[in-house]
């Protein structure tokens, strides 16, 4: 008996931390909703496994600060409805050498513009807060207290749980094959069946191109393999997360890095290392001369951070731009593109609202008009 393209409001491609979310969203809001996921639910494959991502509301731009500041609020909501804490605020600080490329002052003034609180520090504030960090002289710091830690996996999983209990269909390990638009809707094609929906959510990360590049409406990204690591300090308890920030380091290098979290380690890790490579050609093998760099990096700054432990890695997909891609795809409306650039895990439930606005009710009062998906449209040959 074949259930040739079985019907659904909404399907979603893509079950890490942003397509779970979608789903878990439209199927609250009682839309009928499958999602697909390639490979098993919580696998290591893509960027939303492993235990800690930084939330917080520093950023240098306006409008990450206020979608942050909606991203708080859809924790909340979220921790509620799942009965689980997946936030935890640890207070975080913003490092910005002043010969770097990258100013405090712009992170002072996006905070301020937005009206989130803040603390402007210089180098032996920091020192008399925090004497972990040995900080150079010219190294501006903004202190925010809300920053904190969002536990990637499990938030990940109760996600997808919430999903599945307020009606979601969801299908691990079936890849889609291919989007098919046909002015009516989409059909998804999978090796076992096909599916047509309304609106079709992709949340694809590294793969997205896969789906896309055959409609002719490819996106510029650039695939590469992260790793963080862990470290392990001699005093542990000089690292627990009431006595030690979240730490981000802004320069022509950015590093950044945890308390400890769940085991007596801190992690650490180089943000965008630029070790290219697809989904197809990942290798899992962390590099090592990332982590000599991250190792002389964290024994210079945080000098009691103790001997590397162990490397994880993860799949990246950033724009160039780092820039979120969020909406419809101009020549093929009916495909909504949902993709972080290497930095969405602390917007996750606000993307994942967002995308679902977008699916059902074709806008969202977020703005997001900086993240649109860049036009492919050809010349027309009239």
């Amino acid at each position: 008996m074949t259930h040739h393209a079985e019907a659904f409001a909404v399907a979603v491609v893509g079950m890490g931390a942003l397509g779970s979310a979608a789903a878990y969203h439209l199927a609250r809001r009682g839309v009928n909703v499958v999602a697909f996921e390639q490979f098993e639910l919580g696998h290591v494959r893509g960027a939303s496994h492993d235990t800690s991502r930084i939330i917080r509301t520093s950023y240098g731009t306006p409008r990450y600060v206020s979608l942050a500041t909606s991203a708080y609020r859809d924790w909340a909501d979220f921790e509620k409805v799942s009965g689980e804490k997946l936030v935890t605020v640890t207070g975080g600080l913003i490092f910005c050498p002043t010969d770097g490329p990258y100013s405090a002052r712009d992170f002072v003034s996006s905070l301020e513009k937005v009206g989130v609180p803040f603390e402007f520090l210089g180098p032996s504030e920091v020192r008399e807060r925090w004497p972990q960090f040995r900080l150079p002289e010219n190294v501006e710091t903004v202190y925010t207290s809300d920053t904190g830690i969002v536990h990637a996996s499990r938030s990940v999983a109760a996600l997808q749980m919430q999903a599945r209990a307020h009606g979601a269909v969801i299908r691990d390990r079936t890849p889609v094959e291919r989007v098919s638009p046909d002015g009516s809707g989409v059909i998804v094609h999978t090796a076992t069946d096909d599916v047509r929906a309304r609106k079709v959510i992709l949340a694809t990360d590294a793969w997205t191109n896969t789906l896309l590049a055959p409609l002719g409406a490819e996106i510029p990204l650039i695939p590469m393999q992260e790793q963080v690591t862990y470290f392990k300090p001699v005093d542990p308890g000089r690292f627990d997360r009431d006595r030690f920030p979240v730490w981000i380091w802004e320069d022509t290098f950015n590093f950044y890095g945890f308390p400890t979290y769940g085991e007596p380690t801190i992690k650490a890790a180089r943000d965008r290392s630029d070790n290219l490579m697809t989904p197809e050609e990942r290798t899992f093998v962390p590099s090592p001369e990332l982590l000599e760099q991250l190792s002389s990096f964290m024994h210079d700054v945080i000098p009691d951070s103790g001997p590397a432990l162990r490397t994880v890695t993860c799949q990246y997909a950033i724009t160039p731009n780092r820039e979120f891609v969020i909406g419809a795809v101009p020549e093929h409306p009916d495909i909504i593109v949902g993709l972080g650039a290497g930095h969405a895990f602390k917007f996750t439930p606000a993307i994942g609202r967002i995308l679902a606005e977008l699916a059902v009710d074709g806008e969202t009062d977020d703005d997001i008009s900086a993240f649109a998906v860049p036009s492919n449209a050809a010349v027309p040959t009239s």
